[in-house]
């Protein structure tokens, strides 16, 4: 980070650089990249009853806040999670911590998005997973091409895939907006 600074021409000398390289190493280790580390979650599931009917379990807008590996710029946006149970329900909460987890780390919001569905599909083995992320990246927005747009990502697999009136309805309340006002 220093060289970087020095590499900008910034007088390392003034007050406000002098303690920066230790403090953006601090925060991208443990913050901005603390999804490289050993999960600090555990996937909390509970059994279904034998009445139990499987149906969609959908958690919406979901905070992304990641950084492009190419760029090492952020890319903030919305996911939308959603499975099918097989015979394990898990935590709706640990949806949210799963995508937080994984979009701690540099890399490509392809990538992230197949990462977050293929966790849930091992560790909850459902019929079916689903995974849309939309987020704005600051590598386009503010270099190279210096346009605002919005990068829209999925992953399905299982039901989600294979049955088109799963897919269709999991597509249809992924494009929701949110009603609830906090």
């Amino acid at each position: 980070m220093q060289m970087l600074l020095e590499g900008l021409g910034l007088d390392m000398e003034d007050k406000h650089f002098q303690k920066t390289p230790e403090r953006a190493a601090k925060s991208w280790s443990e913050e901005i990249c603390a999804g490289l580390g050993e999960k600090k979650f555990r996937l909390t599931t509970f059994p279904t009853s034998e009445n139990y009917e499987p149906s969609m379990v959908v958690l919406q807008h979901i905070p992304v806040k990641s950084v492009c590996a190419h760029h090492l710029l952020p890319f903030i946006g919305e996911a939308t999670v959603a499975y099918i149970p097989n015979k394990m329900l898990c935590g709706i909460s640990k949806l949210s911590r799963i995508v937080d987890y994984f979009s701690r780390r540099p890399q490509v919001q392809e990538e992230l998005t197949s990462d977050i569905a293929n966790f849930l599909r091992e560790n909850l083995d459902p019929q079916g997973v689903g995974v849309i992320i939309k987020a704005t990246h600051m590598c386009m927005a503010m270099r190279g091409v210096s346009h605002d747009g919005v990068m829209t990502t999925s992953s399905l697999k299982g039901s989600f895939l294979n049955e088109s009136n799963v897919r269709a309805e999991f597509m249809a309340l992924a494009n929701t907006e949110s009603l609830v006002k906090l």
